[in-house]
């Protein structure tokens, strides 16, 4: 199967929908969807878009992930095992509906159309900001959640910083690579930090000398290093992955 046959398969499953149904939505034969959901027929991307509105699925979620951004992360698995939830809900929906509970029919569906198995990607999937050296956000990334935390920080703490320059190339890190920082309030020996200073937030990597006093190194041409009171020195956060251009 392809990514983008399995989400619409998975959303037409989920909806309920034969793929008859969807072929008559989107003005296409049975044959063609079960044959895009099966992978035997690659179709463009706008294409499968379409299919996927045709059954109510938004352009972006609440999450801000868009269709792009699910096509190439979501793990199909995670998706399925949130579809019983789905059923939940149309069975509570078809309750309330005996009950007469229009609005409450209403809201439920309005849960059910922005699609539920796609929401729950927000528990999963955390849209991670990338900062510059002034801290404003120029881009993201999509990072998967376990067990509530990224790197075993808490999801909404944690942020792509971009090296400004090549001060830490000599530590495998170039301008316009991007380092993960999680949060940290005092220096770890041996790691590669982000610093407070008054000329910017830096990274450097953190060597300890005493309970009083830090080396912070960075190498460019060659390795040069400060010493620091600990007092003085300003964590941002540790530097937990790398990601670079080639």
């Amino acid at each position: 199967m392809s990514r983008l046959g399995d989400l619409i398969k998975l959303e037409r499953t989920r909806r309920g929908l034969s793929a008859k149904q969807v072929a008559r939505k989107t003005g296409v034969s049975e044959q063609y969807i079960l044959d895009v959901e099966l992978g035997k027929r690659i179709i463009p991307d706008d294409q499968a878009r379409r299919i996927l509105k045709s059954m109510g699925l938004q352009q972006t979620t609440e999450a801000e992930f868009s269709l792009d951004d699910i096509a190439a992360t979501v793990d199909l698995q995670t998706a399925v095992d949130t579809m019983p939830r789905a059923r939940v809900t149309e069975k509570k929906k078809a309750a309330l509906r005996s009950e007469g509970d229009a609005e409450a029919v209403a809201s439920t569906g309005d849960k059910a159309g922005g699609s539920i198995w796609l929401d729950a990607l927000s528990s999963v999937l955390k849209r991670v900001p990338v900062r510059n050296a002034v801290m404003a956000e120029v881009a993201h990334r999509l990072l998967p959640i376990e067990n509530g935390k990224i790197e075993g920080a808490a999801p909404d703490k944690v942020f792509y910083f971009m090296a400004p320059d090549n001060q830490m190339r000599g530590f495998r890190v170039n301008r316009g690579d991007l380092v993960l920082v999680v949060p940290a309030q005092s220096p770890v020996d041996g790691a590669m930090m982000l610093i407070e200073t008054p000329l910017g937030r830096v990274l450097r990597v953190v060597k300890k000398l005493d309970n009083f006093k830090v080396l912070l190194q960075h190498y460019d041409d060659k390795c040069e290093s400060e010493i620091t009171p600990v007092n003085e020195l300003h964590v941002v956060g540790r530097c937990v992955r790398l990601e670079a251009e080639l």
